[in-house]
């Protein structure tokens, strides 16, 4: 019997690299996206729920009807409640109100409780996404805060799986991992597993426009004029991931909403791939670091798309969303003539 499993989480991991063709066709380099929407929570997210909770475990820290606490925008609260239905946790989840309803939903469906928070307060903000889940784990007996943002397991999760993937899969020829940095871990812990292989390999993050990590790793200082608000969930911060190792990236870009909302269309119009905003985000990022460090033909560069587009559909997939952005016929894009809508009379 091959490819059988006793449950759903032994298939997470050994996700599949794929070529881009079309919308990296002016790069001269050899693109793979390293699909993580192939995990079975459809996200890179559920790498380090099954990691965290399961060193909990050996720990004595976790035991059937533990209480499983965690910050989410999302993708890494469905891999908690997806983990924790296997293994007979309860689950609560404290996510910011920037999180589509369609998300919530899908946690809600998985039988965790949901705290919905403010997204624009400040870190330390008692009402903001991450102090309520430090209350809640704290008022909460017998339960465990996973704390993605300061868990050096979050790094050691993509150190032990993700990078080494990676360099299997290119047969060690990769030259170039980009990725987008939210927590820090999934791009870390790749990258410092790729880097002891071949210390050559370039590491690029992608930062949001309105956050701080690109201008904290070339300063090493916060600049809070940096911080306002935006629409991509998952990437940036308002403030300094401990999960984020910035000596293993050589270089930041920052995207904006807005470009990085067509990309996510572009790739499902072109590439057929069903991504989430991040995946947008990072193709940008991509593109924009070609313009200013232009590739060869012999670079083999890995960007991780890191979840599915699923989730979106609401927004960035939604043409209503787009219109109240102002993200339609804005002079970048002729958006009628690309994702045009047939009507039916």
């Amino acid at each position: 019997m091959t490819n059988v499993h006793d449950n759903i989480l032994g298939l997470i991991g050994n996700t599949p690299l794929v070529k881009l063709n079309k919308v990296t066709k002016e790069i001269p380099a050899t693109v793979y996206a390293k699909l993580e929407s192939y995990n079975p929570g459809h996200s890179t997210k559920d790498r380090i729920a099954i990691h965290i909770i399961e060193a909990a475990e050996r720990k004595g820290l976790l035991k059937p009807g533990s209480t499983v606490v965690e910050t989410t925008s999302g993708n890494t609260g469905f891999s908690i409640a997806m983990v924790c239905i296997i293994k007979g946790y309860k689950c609560i989840l404290a996510v910011s109100d920037k999180t589509k309803q369609e998300k919530i939903a899908y946690l809600k469906a998985l039988g965790a409780t949901v705290y919905i928070c403010p997204a624009n307060v400040a870190a330390d903000d008692p009402k903001s996404y991450y102090e309520v889940a430090k209350r809640v784990a704290a008022e909460t007996p017998n339960s465990i805060y996973i704390n993605q943002y300061f868990n050096e397991l979050n790094i050691d999760a993509h150190y032990q799986t993700t990078g080494p993937e990676i360099w299997k899969q290119t047969e060690g020829k990769i030259t170039h991992l980009i990725a987008c940095t939210g927590t820090g871990g999934t791009l870390s812990g790749s990258a410092k597993f790729l880097k002891e292989q071949n210390p050559n390999i370039k590491v690029i993050g992608v930062d949001a426009s309105g956050s701080i990590l690109k201008s904290f790793h070339e300063t090493g200082e916060i600049h809070k004029e940096d911080i306002h608000p935006y629409q991509i969930e998952g990437m940036g911060k308002n403030l300094i991931p401990g999960a984020l190792l910035f000596d293993e990236i050589d270089e930041f870009v920052r995207v904006n909403d807005e470009m990085s909302a067509y990309r996510t269309r572009e790739i499902a119009l072109k590439e057929a791939i069903m991504g989430g905003y991040t995946t947008g985000a990072v193709t940008q990022g991509l593109l924009q670091y070609a313009n200013s460090h232009p590739f060869s033909k012999d670079d083999v560069v890995v960007a991780i798309f890191p979840d599915h587009g699923s989730r979106y559909i609401t927004k960035v997939y939604s043409d209503t969303w787009m219109a109240e952005q102002g993200f339609i016929n804005n002079g970048v894009h002729n958006y009628n003539e690309i994702y045009k809508t047939e009507l039916i009379k």
